[in-house]
């Protein structure tokens, strides 16, 4: 690096030569020592070169400089490359989303392990239902209602090869092949209802017109039989879960069941007049349904 300065008003020819992190200097053809603390300096050639010519400009003028001192303002000078970021830098990116999704049911996350998750939900379901039945009264008839989808039956083939987006058409014909695996916590709970006595409802958001899939897949799996399996009508199709489900709860409780359990993945199978004595929420970070 040649330049050219104007020190203590006078104009000096300044030669700046560097060789990895050695660098030597001279002024007016008179060369000056670059003390050994360029070391410290950055890797990058042209702020070594730089850092060396401020070393050694003030070597010459009998005034030293602490190499900490010009890697601060290199420092700077990386720094001010950037722009100020904008609000929606807070919001998560997508695709580490996506990411941060298949490590979590992969068990590979410090955000959790899924199916770790789902066991200790049906854990507590299934502790609840041995307790109550044990103080059930004569003549009481005790229901158990269990959501179907990421609550029965996974469908995490499905989402994940979609990318984690919804396609209605996709998703039907996926359904349509019967082919979604049990979720063992689940499977376990429907037995011990079977064995204590609890009549078991099945409460889906799935379509009337995709009955026969249903019971197909359920029966595969190991639910082998139910109370009932309720699917949405077409009068029902514009309602949200929350108030078709809450409506059928209702329907439950007027054929004199009481409703002990209920199980799922979204609120909207949870929450709403009537309520099950003791709810049991499943994680579901891959969708959400109102």
């Amino acid at each position: 690096m040649l330049v050219s300065a104007l020190v203590a008003g006078k104009k000096r020819q300044i030669r700046v030569t560097c060789h990895d992190l050695n660098c030597e200097c001279q002024v007016n053809g008179v060369r000056i020592r670059v003390v050994e603390q360029m070391r410290l300096i950055s890797k990058i050639r042209t702020e070594i070169a730089t850092g060396a010519m401020v070393l050694c400009l003030t070597a010459w003028m009998g005034a030293p400089l602490a190499a900490q001192s010009v890697a601060q303002v290199g420092a700077r000078k990386a720094a001010a490359r950037f722009a100020t970021v904008s609000p929606g830098e807070k919001l998560e990116n997508l695709d580490l989303l996506k990411e941060k999704l298949e490590k979590y049911h992969a068990c590979t996350c410090r955000c959790g392990c899924y199916a770790h998750d789902l066991d200790a939900q049906a854990a507590k379901a299934i502790a609840f239902l041995k307790k109550r039945t044990a103080g059930v009264l004569r003549g009481e008839k005790l229901a158990l209602v269990l959501d179907i989808d990421e609550t029965t039956l996974s469908n995490y083939e499905e989402m994940e090869k979609k990318g984690f987006a919804y396609d209605a058409k996709a998703f039907a014909v996926w359904e349509n092949e019967a082919a979604a695996p049990a979720i063992p916590g689940t499977l376990k709970l429907y037995k011990e209802a079977q064995r204590l006595g609890v009549a078991v409802f099945f409460l889906t958001g799935r379509p009337e017109s995709e009955r026969a899939a249903t019971e197909r897949d359920l029966q595969k799996q190991g639910f082998e039989q139910w109370q009932e399996l309720i699917l949405r009508s077409a009068s029902e199709e514009k309602e949200t879960a929350k108030v078709y489900k809450s409506a059928e709860r209702g329907r439950i409780e007027k054929e004199g069941y009481r409703i002990v359990l209920n199980v799922g993945d979204q609120w909207s199978d949870l929450r709403g007049v009537p309520e099950a004595e003791y709810s049991v929420k499943y994680p579901n970070p891959y969708y959400f349904i109102r």
